[in-house]
């Protein structure tokens, strides 16, 4: 069987044109291999690594939501727009969170929160039939660990204790409303956005161990952080581009 023949324009072969998702995947690899960096980055200690995370943590969220963007899965995508939104609210808390004053952490999370916001609308408006075990699940996990977070969070800054009941309300409202997406964004989208909520609670319930209840945390826990979080961003992103194939 012969080898087709290169189109030619005047004697000359052309140059295949490039793949369609060939941009947004590049655009992927570059969010993973910064992520993969940056959670390096974070579970080493020192002043130099703490530096370099100023460079690497800013660039994630604009990586992934350029992903998305020229993702050509996405263009019909009902969950596009609401998961943009939702980088941009984490990118806000990305940097916020590079500092570790108080009223970095309360803005850090309030950003934050309007990403989950962002993602909770999205998922409302294609919402299915009710599915309650899950949300209800969620509602006791929140019930048994945001008051004692919030109180432990008081202890150190009477400011933050609200600032941590509201943020952990809203996340675990984000992580339910996931679990209630219809069957209309297909199967694929569903499961991984779920994964990717829960991927988000497992990051910030980590980050509460982390801050609240350990005296002397180790480094390497950052790292874990940012691994569940990367990972957790990344699902939900490809969860909204499946969402528009259906």
């Amino acid at each position: 069987m012969s080898r087709p023949r290169p189109t030619t324009v005047g004697g000359w072969p052309c140059v295949p044109a490039a793949p369609p998702r060939t941009t947004s995947r590049r655009l992927r690899s570059a969010y993973v291999a910064v992520a993969a960096l940056d959670t390096l980055l974070a579970g080493t200690a020192g002043r130099r690594a703490h530096r370099a995370r100023r460079l690497t943590k800013p660039l994630l969220m604009p990586a992934l939501a350029a992903s998305l963007a020229t993702d050509p899965r996405a263009v019909g995508s009902p969950l596009r727009a609401t998961t943009l939104a939702a980088h941009a609210g984490g990118w806000g808390g990305d940097v916020l969170l590079l500092g570790e004053a108080p009223e970095r952490f309360m803005a850090g999370a309030g950003s934050f929160a309007l990403g989950h916001a962002a993602y909770i609308a999205g998922f409302r408006s294609r919402r299915g039939a009710p599915r309650w075990p899950a949300p209800a699940a969620l509602g006791v996990l929140w019930g048994l660990s945001g008051p004692p977070l919030a109180l432990a969070a008081a202890r150190q800054d009477r400011r933050l204790g609200a600032t941590v009941a509201a943020y952990s309300a809203v996340l675990t409202s984000m992580a339910a409303a996931s679990t209630q997406v219809g069957p209309s964004v297909g199967v694929a989208a569903r499961r991984s956005t779920m994964a990717g909520a829960g991927l988000f609670l497992l990051s910030d319930a980590i980050i509460g161990l982390r801050e609240l209840l350990l005296t002397d945390p180790p480094q390497r826990l950052e790292s874990a952080v940012m691994l569940t979080y990367a990972a957790a961003q990344l699902l939900l992103a490809e969860g909204a581009a499946r969402a528009g194939t259906g």
